[in-house]
């Protein structure tokens, strides 16, 4: 289900960063007291109500500003402003209505975005000061009184994006279509790939990192089943993203995953497994996705009869924090065994939703303990009095123990590999959280 985006803007200084780290509930973003600290977009989840979304931080805007950083900062921000479904406009109590911050007004006005007005540094409890009542001269509603620092009126600022949000059409979004992404480092034929499925040039190729700038969706309906194909740019390192269009593409590609239900990994077979690879992977793995290995331009490899085999057993050391991944050789340019990936797509995807049965998951765990005993320390053995599965995608696991300590990560790995060898759950990852008892639900 795709996460609607928040992005909060405003003039350096007016603690942007403090309030976002308040939302997320950790220190994402760097706090201090100098304008321009910030300067690309950070993202993180926020919950409210039962209701989730993306947040977006960004950089201070000075409207008149055209130096270099400040131009770029504001470049950045205007990008947050146009992939945001609602926008938090934060200014200053202390400095009251700025000219900077009527031109921020009249900018968030011409983008026809909804907007929420917050009024930051109100740090006294009690009835709000009389300067408040003068930022409604920005024609953008009822400004919100609130503490970064202390949270003071975070609530009703919650309260006001929730209500702005439409939720409803997220939820109801075609369960029956699978979500998929096509992740990877550039040029590795993620576009060629959705353009040979679609059969048509829908998405721009050539021979050049970056084409892709932003995440196209394209839904597909064949004899497989019903597809949403999600084409991202590519995901290069860190200190060669340069221009704010291309870091603008990795904040795309990175929600595109989150809203995704399958990850195809894209590795190009004429160059081989790249650190950035792990990276990609990583991310996908970390967001519990079921994942696809998938290995291009295999025409344009020189090959005998042992080439696919050896080239597996490498990237099955390479991936071997996930290898649960399938890996498959394909072709975007011939078609070769695009239909086969269709399949793997609709049985991984099927796999990350399985559900066990809590009595099948204690036969199993039975005769798990029973054949390799739990580990002790200082005469304390651990007991595992039993498991459920607790949700899906990806299927986590509580286990109830004497001891979590006890519960090292070679024994849980054991747990997870016996219930990968009993009930399949092929390609997707595995979360198994030990639980003392007597511990909060």
């Amino acid at each position: 289900m795709s996460k609607p985006i928040v992005a909060v803007v405003g003039r350096p200084n007016v603690g942007k960063s403090t309030f976002f780290n308040k939302m997320i509930g950790q220190r994402l973003a760097i706090v201090e007291d100098t304008p321009g600290v910030t300067r690309d977009r950070i993202h993180g989840n926020c919950e409210w109500q039962n209701h989730e979304f993306m947040l977006i931080d960004t950089g201070g805007i000075d409207p008149e500003s055209d130096s270099g950083m400040l131009l770029y900062i504001r470049q950045q921000a205007q990008l947050a402003i146009e992939m945001a479904d609602c926008i938090i406009f934060l200014t200053d109590i202390r400095s009251g209505v700025t000219a900077n911050d009527m031109d921020i007004a009249n900018m968030l006005m011409r983008s026809r975005k909804p907007v929420v007005l917050v009024v930051n540094k109100c740090d006294a409890l009690g009835e709000p000061p009389l300067e408040l009542y003068d930022f409604y001269s920005l024609g953008l509603g009822e400004p919100y009184p609130i503490s970064s620092v202390h949270g003071h009126g975070t609530g009703d600022v919650l309260d006001a994006i929730c209500e702005k949000l439409d939720f409803d059409s997220a939820a109801n979004e075609d369960e029956e279509r699978t979500s998929v992404a096509l992740i990877g480092r550039p040029n590795v034929g993620k576009s060629s790939l959705l353009n040979y499925i679609l059969g048509e040039e829908r998405t721009i190729v050539a021979n050049e990192a970056g084409t892709t700038r932003d995440a196209i969706d394209a839904d597909v309906d064949n004899k497989f089943g019903k597809f949403t194909f999600i084409d991202t740019a590519g995901l290069r390192k860190r200190g060669k993203v340069e221009d704010g269009v291309e870091r603008f593409s990795v904040v795309r590609s990175l929600a595109a995953v989150e809203r995704a239900t399958v990850c195809v990994i894209m590795i190009d077979a004429t160059v081989g497994f790249t650190e950035q690879d792990s990276k990609i992977a990583g991310f996908a793995h970390e967001q519990g996705k079921a994942c696809i290995i998938a290995v291009n331009k295999w025409d344009a490899i020189e090959k005998d009869g042992k080439t696919m085999d050896m080239q597996r057993k490498k990237l099955m050391d390479d991936f071997s924090f996930m290898s649960y991944a399938p890996i498959i050789f394909i072709s975007a340019k011939t078609g070769q065994r695009v239909d086969r990936l269709f399949d793997l797509i609709k049985y991984v995807d099927g796999q990350n939703a399985l559900r066990v049965t809590t009595g099948m998951l204690n036969d199993l765990l039975a005769r798990a303990t029973a054949r390799v005993q739990p580990p002790s320390d200082k005469g304390k053995r651990l007991k595992i009095y039993y498991m459920t599965q607790i949700s899906t995608r990806p299927p986590t696991f509580v286990t109830f123990v004497n001891s979590r300590q006890l519960f090292h990560f070679s024994y849980q790995r054991y747990i997870e590999n016996q219930i990968r060898e009993t009930f399949g759950l092929e390609g997707t990852p595995i979360r198994i959280i030990p639980r003392e008892r007597g511990e909060g639900k």
